[in-house]
């Protein structure tokens, strides 16, 4: 699981708000251009984002890992047909870019996801967003950062613990149920003691975030995600 790591990058030192901004550019682009060509150029732009914050691609892809099984199936799929020809090449090509293109926004947000702490992201959204609204998706995602990884964590405990006790030696979809209930069991007993632990911390709406303010990095960097949302339109 991809996490917030020290580091002095270039992307480090910029503004959450900046980093933001280029995510949301860049998918509106990906997500509107769906030639080889464009796919090409959004692959070049991801790799460079991807270098700027140090991450490896192989480390990105292994944490999407899950992600991956569905969007290589999807492209299978969608080229099987239920008569003659019973496979449909151009509807798997038009899936498997598809597919491609939202792997390219996952590796942009991996990007984002090392080189941005849980409160700056908190921050951020918070003082885009103003109110509640900003308050209460500011606290999603920065729960959403805390919670995934330990969720993440109980579930190679229990896969650790049945192939312990031969537990793989189970069939598949014994193997599947079993860890779904434990680990929704997990889930909520975390979720409990999560609630518990708010409350005795007197949880506030409205904390004191850790301040935020755009360097001469950050003007390039919301150039860049200008240039990247206006593309979505040519």
């Amino acid at each position: 699981m991809l996490s917030y790591e020290p580091d002095g990058t270039l992307a480090h030192r910029l503004d959450p708000r900046s980093k933001l901004a280029i995510q949301i550019g860049f998918a509106a682009t990906a997500l509107a251009h769906t030639g080889l060509r464009a796919l090409a150029a959004l692959s070049v732009v991801a790799a460079v984002v991807l270098l700027v914050a140090r991450v490896s691609v192989l480390e990105a892809l292994y944490a999407y890992r899950y992600a991956l099984v569905f969007l290589t199936l999807a492209p299978l799929l969608a080229a099987v047909t239920f008569g003659s020809p019973w496979i449909d090449l151009e509807d798997g090509a038009t899936s498997a870019r598809a597919s491609y293109r939202v792997l390219l926004i996952l590796l942009v947000s991996a990007a984002y996801v090392r080189s941005t702490p849980v409160r700056a992201s908190r921050a951020a959204i918070q003082r885009t967003i103003p109110g509640k609204p900003g308050q209460l998706l500011g606290i999603g995602v920065a729960l959403v950062f805390r919670f995934l990884p330990v969720l993440q964590a109980d579930l190679r405990t229990i896969r650790d613990a049945m192939a312990a006790r031969l537990g793989d030696e189970r069939s598949a979809v014994d193997r599947a149920s079993t860890i779904g209930i434990l680990g929704l069991s997990r889930a909520f007993d975390r979720a409990d003691r999560l609630a518990l632990a708010m409350q005795a911390r007197c949880f506030a709406w409205n904390p004191t975030l850790p301040a935020l303010s755009l360097s001469r990095l950050d003007y390039p960097a919301f150039a860049v995600a200008v240039v990247l949302a206006l593309s979505a339109f040519l």
